[in-house]
């Protein structure tokens, strides 16, 4: 470990320095978050709602599906307006409208040029002053106000009662009249944080999110500055990565690879062999995954029904997109911790007593938690769990939507994972060799799975807004977008040194490289995702640099594709790799999609200037697609084929399904992004610009024909995405009954060995070496 002491003296001070800032900062924002108030009364003494009546709305909103109906402050789904910029705009126009008619007018928009600036200037002195009294823990609002939110929350109630289509909320989402009050409650107290300054301050607890010139809300002049220097830093950085690159040794991909598979004549140990179903069940979650995909886009158009079906009787929207989200979570996952299960026995040469059983037990807990949170969500957005719903129904936070008891199993599962690993790597972990840097790297990135979820435990069922998003940034950014790259990209490293393509020295030299770099931007990067979210200005600063940094790396990810490339094309002298051919093109697409998904698409919408006009419109979903699917998606399918194809290396496979889940998969994707998701994004966000968040998302402009065409056309993409996806699983399933094996083909020895290409009935012969 000597030779890597600079690497790992930087990736501790990246680790240790990264995180005392993002506590740090964290500490602060959660302290100076908008206040909750004891009371809300107006000027002549009336109580228009106390702060229990908030905290209890934030909960009705969560347990109705949260941010799977619409969005606060930006987050959440996209069908249904931003709540937040909805209400504010909406309270602003009643209030203009109602002056406006005390001097004659039939309405404010009636009125002549002079006339609505003083009006504006009016509106601004009402609302932009913080009238929060801490001491009392009151809010003092003008009389009117309490007449314009009577009529608001009377609006919304009928909105959750009836349901709207154009919404994609269907009859009967909330009838509750007490709970439909509180729900009203909570939306203004969004609003009053998004345009109400902070004390001592001309910046709203929101930084001026979101973009309302009848408010004022315009961008700060730290978002344009900070985003001018984020594009100047990134430019700088890689500028300096070109140099490094430039300079480093070669390709550590071995010149000579051995004459037959390594793996070739190895008997899987009854741990690796018990993965096998984890894997299955992680397809049979992708076909779950892809249906309730095809079902929430279809609501975008049609509202409720399916062709004609009224589903949302039974599916609604809320349910259809949390599903898909979770699903794509868990098999995701699912494919990674079982590869790590796999690979652990294989780097240790030992299988501990009893492993078996515990990667058995593990199977059990991952299908218990998958089908009772399911089920939980489906329970707690009907209104079927009661004051429960937190703990068994659906929490309300994207991506994170599992109800606490779920929660807490699979953070229970995942420490049990850990020991699994543990106790299999541990006599490596002991034997000195070349090898072993890269196997702590692998135990670290281990010990962060499930550390990292369990920051998702932090805030509680009325914790305030902004101390549930600065934790859940944490599960989304850290674990699913951090740590589990991390660790992919040491198990994928591994994977190649056990088939001696890479060497050991060279390859942990790179990981560890590698892993600095994207920590050093990704951690403290997180706070991209909390710039409008009632934090400070001190976000936007380290959020813009940190996450322009994060995509420094990703710029030169073509070297990583060319050298899986490399690695593919190594079977023109060794024929062997040539059976490892669709996991290694599964690998090169991560690469791709790094650079497209997180990299470009990324940055597009990261620096504060640009979120603040797209933020919560559909160039995000291009981003989280692109980079959840693209990237770890693609990289769950590669690892998947690496150990099923490890587990029979002689048996040649009939790969045709898998080259037509391969390209099917990868144009899909790209049409769904390119066709659809990214011109609806790019119109929303000029109309963002022009006119204001709230029109962006309203149905005035999302139901015109055009946005509908755009949204129709998501089917070619859509259609042929699920058809590499069904290929892919066909394939996987034919391993399981043998119809994807070649009786014909395979490895024999005979003096060497050869390679029966897989239904051509042709042969490759190599003499070993």
């Amino acid at each position: 470990m000597k030779s890597y002491k600079g690497l790992w003296i930087a990736f501790t001070l990246v680790v240790v320095i990264s995180f005392a800032v993002l506590g740090g900062v964290g500490y602060h924002l959660i302290s100076q978050a908008p206040p909750i108030p004891q009371r809300v009364v107006t000027t002549d003494g009336q109580l228009l709602f106390t702060g229990t009546d908030i905290s209890n709305g934030q909960g009705v909103w969560q347990s109705i599906g949260g941010q799977e109906i619409g969005s606060i402050w930006g987050h959440g789904a996209y069908v249904a307006p931003d709540w937040t910029a909805d209400w504010l705009h909406r309270e602003s126009v009643m209030t203009l409208d109602h002056w406006a008619q005390q001097q004659g007018a039939t309405s404010y928009d009636a009125l002549n040029a002079e006339q609505k600036g003083a009006l504006q200037a009016r509106l601004r002195e009402e609302i932009r002053p913080n009238t929060y009294n801490a001491q009392t823990g009151t809010i003092t609002v003008a009389a009117e106000r309490a007449q314009v939110f009577d009529a608001l929350a009377k609006y919304y109630a009928d909105v959750f009662g009836k349901g709207r289509d154009e919404y994609a909320i269907q009859p009967g989402a909330l009838t509750d009249a007490v709970k439909q009050r509180e729900m009203a409650a909570f939306f203004w107290w969004t609003a009053w944080a998004a345009s109400t300054n902070r004390p001592n301050d001309n910046v709203t607890y929101t930084n001026n999110w979101p973009h309302e010139s009848l408010v004022a809300n315009e961008p700060t002049p730290g978002s344009i500055v900070w985003s001018v220097i984020s594009f100047v830093l990134l430019l700088a950085a890689v500028g300096g990565m070109v140099w490094y690159f430039s300079s480093r040794d070669p390709s550590p991909v071995h010149e000579n690879p051995p004459a037959r598979d390594p793996l070739f004549g190895l008997s899987p140990t009854p741990s690796q062999r018990a993965t096998v179903k984890y894997f299955y069940v992680a397809a049979a979650m992708v076909i779950l995954q892809i249906a309730c995909g095809i079902i929430t886009a279809h609501y975008g158009v049609e509202g409720s029904a399916l062709y004609g079906i009224p589903l949302a009787k039974w599916l609604p929207y809320s349910i259809s997109r949390t599903w898909h989200l979770q699903l794509a979570i868990f098999w995701i996952a699912t494919s990674w911790l079982a590869t790590g299960l796999y690979v652990a026995p294989a780097v240790s040469g030992y299988e501990p007593k009893g492993q078996r059983l515990g990667v058995n037990l593990l199977f059990g807990a991952l299908v218990l938690v998958v089908g009772g949170s399911l089920a939980g969500e489906w329970l707690g957005v009907e209104q079927k769990l009661g004051n429960l719903w937190f703990w068994f129904g659906n929490q309300g936070y994207e991506y994170i939507e599992l109800g606490r008891f779920w929660q807490i199993l699979l953070f229970v599962g995942l420490t049990f994972w850990l020991w699994l690993m543990w106790r299999a790597l541990q006599p490596a972990l002991k034997r000195p060799s070349e090898s072993r840097p890269l196997l702590v790297l692998f135990l670290l990135a281990s010990i962060a799975i499930p550390l990292f979820y369990a920051s998702g435990l932090m805030y509680g069922q009325r914790s305030n807004l902004v101390t549930a998003e600065y934790w859940r940034w944490w599960v989304v950014h850290l674990w699913v977008e951090g740590f589990f790259e991390v660790f992919a990209t040491v198990v994928i490293a591994f994977l190649f040194t056990r088939l001696k393509l890479l060497r050991a020295d060279t390859a942990t030299r790179s990981v560890l490289f590698s892993t600095v770099i994207f920590l050093a931007g990704g951690i403290l990067g997180t706070f991209h995702h909390l710039y409008f979210s009632g934090t400070g200005p001190a976000v936007i600063a380290l959020g813009s640099v940190f996450s322009a940094l994060e995509v420094v790396p990703l710029v030169l990810i073509g070297s990583e594709a060319w050298e899986n490339i490399r690695l593919g094309r190594q079977r023109n002298k060794t024929m062997w790799i040539a059976a490892y051919k669709w996991p290694i093109w599964f690998f090169v697409a991560v690469a791709f999609w790094n650079f497209v998904g997180a990299g470009l698409f990324g940055f597009f919408i990261n620096p504060p200037v640009a979120l603040y006009y797209m933020q919560g419109l559909n160039t995000t979903p291009v981003h989280g697609h692109t980079a959840l699917f693209g990237v770890y998606g693609m990289l769950g399918l590669g690892l998947m084929l690496f150990c099923l194809r490890a587990l029979q290396p002689g048996k040649a496979w009939k790969d045709k399904p898998l080259a037509i889940a391969f390209w099917s998969i990868n144009i899909g994707l790209t049409f769904m992004v390119i066709l659809s998701m990214l011109p609806v994004g790019l119109l929303q966000g000029w109309a963002s610009v022009k006119y204001g968040t709230w029109y962006a998302r309203s149905a005035e402009f999302m139901q015109t024909p055009l946005m509908n065409d755009l949204r129709w056309l998501r089917v070619p993409g859509d259609t042929l995405f699920a058809i590499g996806m069904f290929a892919f699983c066909w394939f996987l399933f034919g391993l399981l009954t043998g119809s994807s094996y070649d009786e014909h083909g395979g490895y024999v020895e005979e003096g060497g060995w050869e390679l029966v290409t897989a239904g051509s009935g042709s042969t490759h012969h190599k003499e070993a070496e």
